[in-house]
Parts: structure tokens; C-alpha cells; sequence
């Protein structure tokens, strides 16, 4: 007796002879793949349902032993998962069954031995997620049998094709629900989450569930800071002033977060709208990242860099340049809550501007300023060179989207002497792709409708070792009063 065939053992006769007979065949494997195939359409997935060919396939799932009968499981759960494909009579039909219960004994066994059977399990999380798009009814039945246990033990499986379709069956069961939302950030569920983000950084995602996921519970609710400090070592809820510096300050897993919070919140710039809270716990957490620039050398790569606590620093700063955004991209006419306000109350601009003073200047001038170095024989050491590829470009961004038509931040701007010091990133710097645009995208906004700073602009005096080549980049160029020496800007023709 082949293996195929001891499997067959195992099934009911009732059960074989009804699958054999709906899809004509003489073999149970036969009968599946015919099945399968049949599912494909949707006139064979309507005519499967009218012959209640479902509760056959749950029973034959539920007999099959594992792992011997894998691959007649297989194809099984791929029939199975068909059958419920948008069909209301299957679905309905799946929880009349009992099928959550045979699925999340399915996914137990795969799960048990050393090396989890990915194969399997993203095949039973595929049937329930199917079902779960049937509504309600359907997504509480799955929720009450899989958490939190069943959803932590497969949070922990480390592969992407089973990471993929649970963050859909979670998503589905809580979507529409923000008390399901609130169980799963809670005590007894922010593990899971945990988890999720943990096997992912390490193995990936495949489909976008993960991020929709993610954005429902950090971006559009509440649960950000609770998740970010469970992934690490220091709780974000912690006094940043009293924090002190470590290199172990953040886990790889929270660097992870921020850059796919970040990657979320840049492409749905025109849909979400951050809350204050969400704001500020990212601002805290990028304060304490600052310290590292007390110890790197410059960056020799983009985001993300490989380490946790440059890569912490990057996208955090990049999420508060999109934070900065979203007035811009939307208009003020659109209640779009104080975010940007409350950072702006909290010393954003004043930590901003100090570090991009404290940098070394960007290349076209650091080459002016050596070349006066040479000649008089003096030398600073003192500047920090940038962590990463772009760290001052996105500096001069998130001050140049807080400064859009709002007055009170080019005033403070100016006032803390800051536009020169923003004068002089519009030019190119290989360190920093775009920080030229951005630059122009910047001094373009602090003096839009600010006559004070256009006026402080064309009063500037030349300095003879820079000669200003970032205001070229502006499309204007610098004409000297010969009698009083003042410098005027006017439009290159």
C-alpha cells in the first residue's frame, strides 16, 4: 500500500465517495486537484456551494492525520480556502462546522515541532481569512478561538509567508472595531504585536497587511508609544532630560518600526492625520537619539544603515519632516488637529536649528572654508559630520515644512539668526542628495510674506571667503552697492 493510499485510510467513506463523485475522478488527489480547479471560476465556485461540497472538505480535514497526510492536507486546505472565497453559503457554512476550531487544531500541529510548517500554516490562515471577510459573526468566531495564545505562537513562527496572511486575519477581525483594537495593544495582546514586528525585521513582508496593520494601530490609533517601548530597552514614557546616553539605548526592532512607520505615513501623507500624542512621543524619542552624533563618524550610506541607533535618529527625524508636511500637501482649510503646533510649543525649531549649526557645513563650503584655513593657518575640529546620507538634507526639510506660511516660525527663525545658516544649504553636497531643492524649499518659505526677513536677506554683507553660491541656487544673484557696500538680491534674467 502506497502512502497515498494508507492517507486514504484515514478519510470516511461517505466523505470519498462524495468528493469523488463531484468531481468524476477515482483517486482522492485526483478528486482535489479537479476540485481546486473548478474553484477558479465563478460559476464552479457557485455550483461547488449548491452541493454543500464544504462540510465533505472540513471533514477530511479533521481526518487527515499530520504530518504523514501532508500533501493530501495541502491540497485540502487549498480547496477548502477556495470554497470560501467570497462565497456567503461557504462561509456560513465553515462556522456551522466547526471550522475555526479544526483550522486552529491544523495550525497547532504544524507549529508543534522545531521547524514550524510554514507551507501549512499560511495555508490555514489563508482559509481564515476568507471567512473572516464574511463579517462579524464570522471575525468574532476566529477571535475568541485564536487570542491571544493561538495569534503569540504564530506571531512567533519566523517565516513571511505565514507573518503575511495572519497580520490579514488580525486586520480583518479588527477592523471596524476599536475595542478589538484596544485588546490587541492591551495587556494580554500587545505581545503579539510584539512578535509580529520582531519576525518580520527579520524575515520581511510580502504583502501589505503588515503596514495597514501597523497604520491602524500607530498612526491612526493610539497605541504607538506602548508598542515602541515593548520592542526595546528604555520605556519612551520615561523623562527624556533624564535618559542619558547609550549606545544600546534602542533595539534593532524599534529602528525597524520608525523606518516602516515612516515608509507608511510619507505615502499616506494626503489621508492621515497624526494626533499630537503620536507627535510628541516621536520627538522624544528623537531627542534622545541626538546623543549619537556626539560619537560617529560621517556617514558612509543612506537609510537604513545597519545601526539602531543612527537608523532611530534618521527616521524619526524623517517622520517629524512628514508630520511638518501635511499642512502643506493638504491646506490649512482642513482641520488637521496641533500636532505640528505642539512640536513647534515644545522647542522643535530651537533643537533643529542647534544641530544644523553644529554640523560641519555642507561640502561646497567646507571646501571655501578650507581653502581660507590653508591660507591663514587656522583649523576647527569641532563640527559633527552627518550620521547618514541625507541626515542635513532632512534637517533643513522639517524646517522648511514647519516655516510654510506660518510667521510666528520665520520670525523665530530669523530672531535665533538662523536664515544665513539656512542661506548657505542650497547648494549641492554628494553627503546630501536634494538638499539643494530642499534648500530652496526652505529660504522660499521664510520669506514668503515676511518682509522682516527679505528685508534682513538683502542686507546681508558679503563675507569674501564664501561667496554665497547656495543664493545662485535660489535663481538670484547678489549686486553690490559700490558707494555703501551693501549687497541687494535681484532676479538672474
Amino acid at each position: 500500500m502506497d502512502n497515498t493510499a494508507f492517507q486514504e485510510c484515514f478519510v470516511p467513506e461517505d466523505v470519498l465517495q462524495i468528493l469523488l463523485t463531484a468531481s468524476n475522478s477515482s483517486t482522492l488527489i485526483d478528486s482535489l486537484e479537479t476540485l481546486i480547479q473548478v474553484c477558479r471560476t465563478a460559476d464552479g465556485g457557485t455550483d461547488l456551494a449548491s452541493k454543500s461540497i464544504l462540510p465533505s472538505v472540513v471533514q477530511l480535514i479533521q481526518s487527515l492525520p499530520y504530518p504523514s497526510g501532508r500533501h493530501l492536507l495541502t491540497l485540502s486546505l487549498k480547496l477548502l480556502r477556495n470554497l470560501c472565497a467570497g462565497e456567503v453559503s461557504n462561509q456560513n457554512s465553515f462556522l456551522e462546522q466547526s471550522g475555526v476550531a479544526i483550522i486552529s487544531n491544523v495550525l497547532n500541529s504544524a507549529n508543534l515541532s522545531l521547524e514550524p510548517d510554514s507551507g501549512i500554516i499560511r495555508m490555514g490562515l489563508q482559509v481564515l481569512a476568507n471567512v473572516s471577510l464574511a463579517g462579524e459573526r464570522h471575525q468574532h468566531a476566529i477571535w475568541q478561538q485564536l487570542f491571544p495564545k493561538e495569534f503569540l505562537a504564530l506571531a512567533r513562527v519566523q517565516s513571511r509567508e505565514a507573518c503575511d496572511p495572519l497580520c490579514m486575519v488580525i486586520f480583518a477581525c479588527c477592523d471596524g472595531s476599536p475595542e478589538l483594537f484596544e485588546k490587541l495593544c492591551g495587556d494580554g495582546g500587545i505581545t503579539i504585536m510584539k512578535e509580529i514586528v520582531r519576525t518580520t525585521a527579520a524575515v520581511g513582508f510580502g504583502e501589505d497587511w503588515f503596514k495597514l496593520l501597523l497604520s491602524r494601530i500607530c498612526l491612526e490609533g493610539p497605541y504607538f508609544s506602548s508598542l515602541f517601548s515593548n520592542l526595546g530597552f528604555v520605556s519612551t514614557t520615561e523623562n527624556v532630560e533624564d535618559t542619558e546616553f547609550r549606545e544600546d539605548l534602542f533595539s534593532s526592532e524599534q529602528a525597524f518600526l520608525l523606518r516602516i512607520i515612516s515608509d507608511i505615513l510619507n505615502e499616506r501623507l494626503r489621508e492621515i492625520t497624526v494626533s499630537s500624542d503620536f507627535a510628541l512621543c516621536v520627538f522624544g524619542i528623537f531627542k534622545k537619539s541626538v546623543g549619537v552624533l556626539n560619537c560617529v563618524t560621517r556617514g558612509q550610506s543612506g537609510l537604513p544603515t545597519g545601526s539602531s541607533m543612527i537608523d532611530v535618529l534618521g527616521y524619526s527625524l524623517t517622520i517629524l519632516r512628514d508630520v511638518c508636511a501635511q499642512k502643506t500637501l493638504r491646506g490649512f482649510q482642513e482641520d488637521l488637529g496641533d500636532a505640528v503646533d505642539v512640536l513647534l510649543s515644545h522647542g522643535l525649531i530651537e533643537l533643529i536649528l542647534c544641530l544644523l549649526r553644529d554640523l560641519e557645513p555642507p561640502a561646497i563650503i567646507r571646501k571655501a572654508i578650507k581653502q581660507g584655513q590653508d591660507q591663514d593657518g587656522t583649523n576647527s575640529g569641532s563640527s559633527k559630520p552627518c550620521p547618514y546620507k541625507g541626515f542635513r538634507r532632512d534637517i533643513v526639510a522639517v524646517i522648511g515644512n514647519c516655516s510654510y506660511q506660518r510667521k510666528p516660525v520665520q520670525d523665530e527663525i530669523r530672531q535665533k539668526d538662523g536664515i544665513l545658516l539656512l542661506l548657505q544649504q542650497c547648494g549641492l553636497d554628494e553627503d546630501n542628495p536634494f538638499l539643494k531643492e530642499w534648500g530652496i524649499w526652505c529660504v522660499r518659505n521664510l520669506l514668503e510674506g515676511n518682509e522682516d526677513n527679505k528685508r534682513l536677506v538683502t542686507e546681508l554683507e558679503l563675507q569674501e571667503s564664501v561667496d554665497a553660491p547656495e543664493i545662485a541656487g535660489l535663481g538670484l544673484r547678489v549686486e553690490v552697492n559700490p558707494k555703501t557696500g551693501r549687497p541687494k538680491l535681484v532676479n538672474i534674467s
